[in-house]
C-alpha cells in the first residue's frame, strides 16, 4: 500500500541543489526535481531528500 506524503509538507519541501519546488509522483512515489533532472524517493510516506539517493531523471521524464 501507497502511502500519501502530507500536503502542507509538499508546500514547504525544495529541491537542496535548486531550492525550486518539487513536483510529486504519487504513482512513483517520488518527489521530482525538473531544473536537477532528480527524482528523491519517498519511503513509508518520509521524503528522502538526499542527493546521493535520488536517480536521475531520463529526457521524457522532464517536464519543461
Amino acid at each position: 500500500m501507497k502511502q500519501e506524503v502530507d500536503p502542507k509538507l509538499l508546500e514547504i519541501l525544495v529541491c537542496p541543489l535548486t531550492h525550486v519546488p518539487l513536483r510529486y509522483d504519487a504513482e512513483a512515489q517520488e518527489l521530482i526535481s525538473d531544473q536537477a533532472k532528480l527524482a528523491f524517493p519517498v519511503r513509508d510516506g518520509i521524503p528522502i531528500m538526499l542527493v546521493d539517493e535520488a536517480r536521475e531523471l531520463e529526457g521524457r521524464e522532464v517536464k519543461k
